[in-house]
C-alpha cells in the first residue's frame, strides 16, 4: 500500500518491493512469536498477515479508488504483462534452487527442531530462509491473484495433497499438480461462463479439496472409521 502511494498508482516494482518488506516483517514477527510463546507459527502468521492486510486496505482506500482497491485485493490475472511474468519466473527459479540447497536441514528443522539446536545445525537460519521464500512467493502471486486470493492458492492445494499422502516429496509434487490443474480449469471455466478468473481458480481448488476430503484415505472416511473403532 505504501509502495502504491509513493509510486502514485499501480507500479509493479514499487508495490513488489513494498510487499517484500512488509511480508518479511510479518514473517519475522510470526517466527519470533512462535519461538517465544506457545502459539503455533501458522496462527501467529495468519494474525499478523490479516493485520497488515487490513492496514494496507485502509491505506489504499483512503488515497485510491475502488478500482485500485479491487486490483490490490483480487489481482488481474487476465492482464498480466511481461515484467510480471519475469518476476514470477525469477521467484520460481530462486525458490526451487534455494529449496534444493537447504532441503535436508530444512526437513530436519521441521521434523525435530530440538535435535537441530543440540547439533548446532543453525535450524533457525533455514527456517527464516523458508519464511523468506513464502513471502516472496506471496508477493509474486499478488499481481495475478491479489493479496486475498494468493493465500488461498498457496494453502488449499497443500491441504489437498496432505489428505492423500504423508510423505513430503510426493506431497509437494501433488500440491503443485493440484495448483496447476486448478489454475487451468479455473481459467477455462471463467472464460466459458464469463466469471471472474481469480475467484474461479480458488473455488476450483476448493472443489478439489472437498472431493479429496470425501474420497481420500485421510479424509472424512478415515474419521468415521476411527470414531467407529473408538465407540467399539
Amino acid at each position: 500500500a505504501v509502495g502504491f502511494l509513493l509510486a502514485g498508482g499501480l507500479s509493479l516494482t514499487a508495490m513488489g518491493l513494498g510487499g517484500i518488506v512488509a511480508g518479511l516483517g510479518v514473517a519475522l514477527l510470526a517466527g519470533l512469536v512462535s519461538r517465544r510463546t506457545h502459539l503455533a507459527e501458522d496462527a501467529s502468521f495468519a494474525s499478523f498477515y490479516l493485520t497488515s492486510l487490513a492496514l494496507g486496505v485502509l491505506i489504499v482506500s483512503a488515497r485510491g479508488s475502488n478500482i485500485d482497491l479491487l486490483h490490490v485485493l483480487f489481482g488481474t490475472i487476465l492482464a498480466i504483462d511481461g515484467p510480471a511474468l519475469y518476476l514470477m519466473g525469477g521467484i520460481t527459479t530462486l525458490s526451487v534452487c534455494l529449496l534444493a540447497v537447504i532441503w535436508r536441514p530444512l526437513v530436519m528443522e521441521c521434523v525435530d527442531p530440538g535435535f537441530m539446536r543440540l547439533a548446532g545445525g543453525h535450524g533457525g537460519l533455514y527456517h527464516m530462509i523458508f519464511l523468506f521464500l513464502v513471502v516472496i512467493n506471496l508477493v509474486a502471486g499478488f499481481e495475478a491473484l491479489g493479496t486475498l486470493m494468493s493465500v488461498g492458492m498457496m494453502m488449499v492445494p497443500a491441504a489437498t495433497a496432505r489428505l492423500w499422502t504423508r510423505r513430503l516429496l510426493p506431497m509437494m509434487i501433488l500440491s503443485a499438480a493440484v495448483g496447476m490443474v486448478a489454475g487451468l480449469t479455473g481459467l477455462l471455466v471463467s472464460y466459458h461462463f464469463r466469471l471472474a478468473a481469480g475467484p474461479t481458480i480458488i473455488l476450483t481448488c476448493s472443489v478439489m479439496y472437498l472431493l479429496s476430503l470425501l474420497t481420500s484415505p485421510a479424509g472424512l472416511r478415515a474419521g468415521r472409521g476411527l470414531s467407529f473403532q473408538q465407540d467399539s
